[in-house]
């Protein structure tokens, strides 16, 4: 799950806590790997939550909990709607 977002300066504080309270939640899912939620050094006013699962299906799972569509849904509704996503892991790096 990788979605951008658009925030005003003035309303960086809540998005922060938003975006950690989604971070926290999507990560307790089972199949749930690891996630970030980031701003752009250059542009301060764009923001990016990642998120990775296992698979598909663990995604998709993470998206059923209650807690989940009152607090994430209304989140990910917010980012930007151009841009894709979902991104399928093709080649992975490491030190």
């Amino acid at each position: 799950l990788l979605c951008r977002f658009a925030v005003a300066p003035a309303d960086a504080p809540a998005f922060l806590a938003r975006g950690t309270r989604a971070l926290e939640l999507l990560t307790a899912a089972e199949g749930a790997l690891d996630g970030r939620l980031g701003r752009a050094v250059d542009d301060p006013g764009r923001w990016v939550l990642s998120v990775r699962f296992t698979s598909v299906d663990a995604y998709r799972r993470a998206l059923s909990p209650f807690p989940v569509r009152e607090h994430v849904v209304p989140l990910l509704s917010e980012a930007l709607a151009d841009e894709p996503a979902t991104y399928e892991t093709l080649v992975d790096g490491a030190a």
